[in-house]
């Protein structure tokens, strides 16, 4: 290295240490709340140790490039936790000064902890899909970066009359969020004009799943389930769980195209996806861990860029005026998915497309062309404000 440049990197590292020593301190925080799950059907889908916290440590790294020509300094948390103990745990995050918190979890955990959060903390649901939370049991302190089923089923619906496969055969599965599931698929089907010849329910006996007597037991299972159906184009899984939507393909009685919890699937992000400059995140994100980002990690990143993004563009840290600039019309953001993404006014919901992916590629991307809105076609994906029951937000 030349005199020069030897001179100009340690200025450059003093400078940067003086900086960080005067900047404001910015806590964010990742809770993650672990209900004990069944093992998945494929060991490919374990969910790794570091779920959402990687996606949340490549955002804090982006904040902190910035934060050090602005005089902002990141702090991040991550905490793992049990259903018992999430109280516990946003209790110790107040105290310790973080009013900035993702909240990976399900959907009543989210509630609980939004509500226990209260006013000065501005909670960021990076899992909860579920639809009421951006409708009659929305809370004023939450924002959504995670989509909602509607969004996500309504993205399936929209390519599926778009490749003219309209005649649906449903099947879902037998606990709560596959039958809330299976109630979002039927209002995508009313909404852009999809017909649901025929419904049938998998019921969860409790099989041994990753065994090779669970494994023959489902194969000769599907065909006889799936027998004398109505004539149908495609048959949409709606197994929130993971039951059995993964043995669909190539196991039906009708040879027939399989979308929703298998198949063609709707996804927040997809580890194939390159367009829109997506490849550096995805080298970004495979350097940090040695492995392909999954929705929660992206969702979790996104929720950390969102915060970091508005304290730039407003120079206000602080919970009320990031959610205020959020939720404004200056907001927007760029996040690999080929448009700026905003949040809507009505719900606190980020608007954004979504992915419909195989597992090897991303075959689509919803909105599909020709679905028009007055203000955003990325409103045509779920609840849109004349249908808003959400009244947190001044709706």
């Amino acid at each position: 290295m030349s005199k020069q440049r030897l001179t100009l990197a340690i200025f450059c590292a003093a400078w940067m240490t003086t900086q960080t020593a005067w900047a404001e301190e910015v806590k964010t925080a990742v809770l993650r709340v672990d209900r004990v799950k069944l093992p998945p059907i494929s060991r490919l889908d374990v969910a790794p140790a570091d779920l959402g916290f990687a996606g949340a440590t490549l955002g804090n790294e982006d904040n902190r490039t910035t934060g050090a020509f602005t005089g902002m300094d990141y702090q991040l948390t991550t905490k793992a936790v049990p259903p018992e103990q999430a109280e516990a745990a946003l209790d110790a995050l107040k105290a310790d000064g973080v009013k900035l918190i993702a909240v990976i979890s399900d959907g009543e955990t989210l509630k609980t902890l939004a509500d226990r959060a209260g006013p000065e903390v501005l909670v960021l649901n990076a899992g909860a899909r579920d639809d009421a939370l951006r409708d009659a049991e929305c809370r004023a302190n939450v924002l959504h970066i995670a989509p909602s089923r509607s969004m996500l089923t309504d993205g399936v619906v929209q390519f599926l009359m778009w490749k003219k496969w309209a005649r649906i055969l449903l099947i879902h599965g037998s606990h709560p969020e596959d039958k809330l599931l299976a109630e979002s698929y039927r209002k995508s089907a009313t909404k852009f004009g999809a017909k649901i010849v025929e419904e049938r329910e998998f019921v969860d006996t409790g099989g041994a799943r990753r065994t090779d007597t669970g494994h023959v037991l489902v194969q000769k299972q599907i065909p006889v389930f799936m027998q004398g159906a109505e004539e149908h184009d495609v048959t949409v899984a709606a197994d929130e769980t993971d039951v059995f939507a993964a043995y669909l393909p190539y196991h039906s009685w009708d040879p027939r195209p399989v979308a929703g919890s298998a198949g063609l699937m709707p996804l927040t992000w997809h580890q194939a996806h390159e367009s829109w400059g997506a490849t550096q995140f995805q080298r970004r994100f495979e350097k940090l861990t040695g492995r392909g980002a999954r929705d929660e990690d992206y969702q979790a990143w996104l929720a950390v860029r969102v915060i970091g993004e508005a304290v730039t563009r407003s120079g206000k840290p602080d919970a009320a005026s990031i959610r205020s600039y959020l939720l404004s019309k200056d907001f927007e953001i760029a996040a690999f998915k080929g448009q700026k993404l905003t949040f809507r006014s009505w719900n606190g919901q980020l608007r954004q497309p979504i992915l419909l992916g195989d597992g090897r590629i991303t075959v689509s991307v919803s909105p599909q062309d020709g679905y028009l809105h007055q203000y955003s076609p990325l409103d045509t994906l779920g609840i849109d404000a004349p249908e808003t029951a959400c009244r947190a937000f001044g709706g």
